[in-house]
Parts: structure tokens; sequence; C-alpha cells
């Protein structure tokens, strides 16, 4: 995915991974579009100081299918079957109102 269908998404409501899913994009209240890793809560933003290239490849952001993730949050995954592992104990993702 662009930077451009990255926001595109996310502005639409959509949650957007990045590698795996517990590492979420999501838009703060200031406009800032930043990855959460789900489990422990650590942040970085979408892209450099610079706004213009993304802290990841293209490649490693993916769209959550949405009939995974309202029945088991845990499930989805990247369309090439990759990713970055998963955190410790199999903690999944959990949707954005529903952080722990």
């Amino acid at each position: 995915m662009t930077l451009e269908d990255i926001k595109a998404a996310v502005d639409a409501g959509q949650t957007v991974h990045w590698a795996n899913t517990g590492d979420i994009v999501h838009k703060d209240r200031l406009g800032q579009y930043l990855i959460t890793y789900q489990p422990n809560g650590s942040c970085i933003g979408l892209t450099d100081r610079s706004g213009h290239r993304l802290n990841g490849k293209e490649a490693e952001f993916f769209i959550a299918r949405s009939e995974d993730g309202a029945e088991n949050p845990g499930s989805q995954s990247r369309p090439d079957g990759q990713g970055r592992g998963v955190a410790p104990g199999g903690a999944g993702a959990f949707p954005l109102g529903r952080q722990l």
C-alpha cells in the first residue's frame, strides 16, 4: 500500500496493519498517523520526520479482513502469508476501540 492508500483507508475507518496484526495504523487527535503495537502500546510515526517516507515497506501494510476482525481479532494475516512474528503468548490485535 502506498502512503496515500494507507491514509485513505484509515480515514475511511478501515483497520490497517503493518507486517502483522499486532501493529495497527491509526490517526491521533492531532491528525498524526501512527503505528501502535497493540500488546504493549509502543508507538512510532507512520512516516519519517519529512512525512514522505514510510517507516516500513509498502508491501508490509495491509487492510484487515472485516469478516475475521468481528469474530476473531487475532486471526488476520498478511495476504502473502508473511509477517514479523506474533506477540509473546499469542496475543492478537484488538480494534482501536478496545485497547487495553
